[in-house]
C-alpha cells in the first residue's frame, strides 16, 4: 500500500514537473511587449490611439508569425499620465518581463519611466513624447518616433513673426513638462525674431470654468493665443471665448490633434492651427494599414500609426540583430533604417527619428487637415 501510494505520489509529482516545464516553455515561447499612456484621466483619447495603433500592429505581427518565431504578448500600461503612476507601471512592466514598451505619452510620465526601463534593462520607443530631456537626458535604450518640442517651437515661433508680428499675441501653457516646454521654445524662437508677446501666462490645467483666463486676455485685447496644453483644455477655453463674444485665433501643438479637442470646442475650434509631422495616413506605405482601420471605424489619427511604426522598429531590429538581447537591439536602431507606416525611417545617436519636420494644420468641420 505504502509503495502503491508512493508510486502515485512519483508519478503525480513527475506530472506536475513536466506540467510546470510545459508551461515554463509556453511563456518563453511568447513574448511580452506593452503599450503605455494615459488610458483613463484627461487624455484619455491619446492613449486610445496609441492602444489601437499598438493592437493591430501587434495583431498583423502575429499574423505573420511573430518576432524571431515567437508569438507577441501585448499587454497595456496605464499611467493617466501622471508620473508617480508612470513610475509603477514601469515597475510592473518590468516585473511582468516585457523586453520592449511603446510609450508613453506625456513627457512628465515619459520621462520618469524611462529611467525605470533604463535600470531594468528594457528598450523604450515614445511615439508621442516630443520634450527634449526624454532623449537628451534618457538612457542608451530611449528612443522616439516622433519629433522635439525645440524643433516644434522652432516652427511655431517663426510662423507667429512671419504671420503676426502686428498683432497682440499670448502665450499660455499648464505648467506641465510638455505644455510649458513647447510654449517656452516657442517664445524663445519668437524672441529671437525680435517679437515680444502681449502676455506670458500659466493656467490650471482640468477645470471646468476659463472665463477669468478669457476675460484677462479680452481686457488687453489679445488677438492670437499660442497655446502650451492639451486638447480638453483649449476646447474649454475656445468655447469660454465664443461665449464672451471674443474673437482669438487659437494656434497650439501636436497634442491638438484628437477628436478630444473637437469635441469639446466644437465650431469654436474653427480655424484652430497647430503643428504636427506630415500626416502618416497619406503614405502609401500606410495605405493598407489605414484601411484596416477604418474597416474596424477607427480613424487613425494623431499619433495611432507612429505607435504602430514603433513596434515595426523594435520588430525589424530585433529581426536584425537575431536577439531579444537589449544592446544588440539598439545597436540594430542606431545603424539601420526602418520601413514603416511613417515611411522609412532611422534613428540618430540621441535615439531621436530622423524624419520631416513639423508642418501646419488646421481644424475645420470636424476634421484637421493640411492648412494651406
Amino acid at each position: 500500500m505504502k509503495a502503491l501510494t508512493m508510486a502515485r505520489l512519483l508519478i503525480r509529482l513527475f506530472g506536475v514537473v513536466a506540467l510546470m516545464t510545459l508551461n515554463s516553455v509556453a511563456a518563453r515561447a511568447e513574448i511580452a511587449i506593452a503599450v503605455a499612456g494615459p488610458m483613463t484621466g484627461q487624455n484619455i483619447f491619446r492613449g486610445e490611439q496609441i492602444q489601437q495603433g499598438a493592437q493591430l500592429a501587434v495583431a498583423d505581427l502575429n499574423a505573420k508569425g511573430g518576432v524571431l518565431g515567437q508569438r507577441v504578448q501585448l499587454l497595456v500600461g496605464d499611467d493617466a499620465c501622471d508620473p508617480e503612476q508612470a513610475v509603477a507601471v514601469a515597475r510592473k512592466l518590468a516585473t511582468d518581463g516585457v523586453v520592449f514598451v511603446a510609450g508613453h505619452v506625456c513627457s512628465h510620465s515619459s520621462i520618469p519611466a524611462s529611467k525605470v526601463y533604463e535600470e531594468e534593462g528594457i528598450l523604450m520607443i515614445s511615439p508621442a513624447s516630443t520634450n527634449p530631456k526624454l532623449t537628451d537626458e534618457g538612457g542608451a535604450n530611449v528612443f522616439r518616433v516622433c519629433g522635439r518640442d525645440d524643433q516644434q517651437g522652432l516652427v511655431a515661433g517663426n510662423y507667429l513673426a512671419d504671420v503676426w508680428a502686428d498683432k497682440s499675441i499670448a502665450i499660455l501653457h499648464d505648467n506641465s513638462v510638455y505644455g510649458k516646454g513647447l510654449a517656452d521654445e516657442t517664445r524663445k524662437q519668437l524672441h529671437k525674431r525680435g517679437v515680444k508677446e502681449a502676455m506670458y501666462a500659466s493656467y490650471m490645467p482640468g477645470k471646468s470654468d476659463y472665463a477669468e483666463l478669457v476675460s484677462g486676455m479680452r481686457a488687453v485685447a489679445i488677438d492670437v493665443m499660442y497655446f502650451g496644453g492639451y486638447g480638453a483644455d483649449a476646447g474649454l477655453i475656445l468655447r469660454e471665448a465664443n461665449n464672451q463674444d471674443f474673437e482669438v485665433q487659437l494656434v497650439g501643438g501636436d497634442s491638438l490633434t484628437t477628436e478630444e479637442f473637437w469635441m469639446v470646442a466644437g465650431p469654436a475650434g474653427e480655424g484652430t492651427l497647430m503643428t504636427f509631422g506630415a500626416d502618416p495616413r497619406m503614405n502609401p506605405e500606410a495605405a493598407e494599414v489605414v484601411d484596416q482601420f477604418r474597416a474596424q471605424n477607427f480613424e487613425p489619427g494623431g499619433y495611432t500609426l507612429h505607435t504602430y511604426a514603433a513596434v515595426q522598429a523594435w520588430t525589424q531590429a530585433a529581426e536584425i540583430a537575431g536577439s531579444l538581447d537589449l544592446m544588440a537591439v539598439i545597436k540594430a536602431l542606431r545603424t539601420h533604417r526602418f520601413h514603416t507606416v511613417l515611411g522609412e525611417i532611422s534613428f540618430d545617436q540621441n535615439g531621436d527619428v530622423t524624419a520631416p519636420g513639423y508642418v501646419w494644420y488646421r481644424w475645420t468641420k470636424g476634421e484637421y487637415v493640411p492648412a494651406k
